[in-house]
């Protein structure tokens, strides 16, 4: 299989809420938006080496990923917690796991688990390209 790229597809019962949490208090990026007459209803956000798409959900219809998590490795965790705690975004304190990482948890407004991630000096999936 050749893979040519790849985004990690939410659908959201609160699109702008979920877009502001994304967008304006994670940070990411926009890539591109699309929509019908005008109205935006998607947005497609730059996600490290993939892409976050946000899209509207259908009444009734499921959100999320359920038992699924999105892996975002950061270069300085502690940096990040601090910065979305003064934004009120609701993320537990980094830790040092029982694996060597850095992780620290926080939850997206659909109920996508999001795991930030450093991955320390000497730890074996560390590569430097220098």
């Amino acid at each position: 299989m050749e893979v040519l790229s790849s985004r990690l597809l939410v659908r959201t019962q609160d699109f702008e809420r979920s877009l502001h949490f994304w967008r304006d208090l994670i940070g990411l990026r926009v890539y591109r938006e699309y929509g019908v007459d005008g109205e935006v209803t998607g947005v497609v956000l730059f996600c490290g080496g993939g892409f976050l798409e946000l899209t509207a959900a259908a009444p009734g219809e499921a959100q999320g990923l359920a038992g699924g998590a999105l892996w975002l490795q950061v270069p300085d965790v502690a940096a990040e917690v601090d910065r979305l705690q003064a934004l009120g975004v609701p993320v537990d304190d980094p830790q040092r796991m029982p694996w060597g990482l850095v992780e620290a948890w926080a939850v997206d407004p659909n109920g996508l688990r999001i795991v930030f991630v450093e991955v320390p000096e000497g730890h074996p999936i560390r590569t430097r390209l220098d």
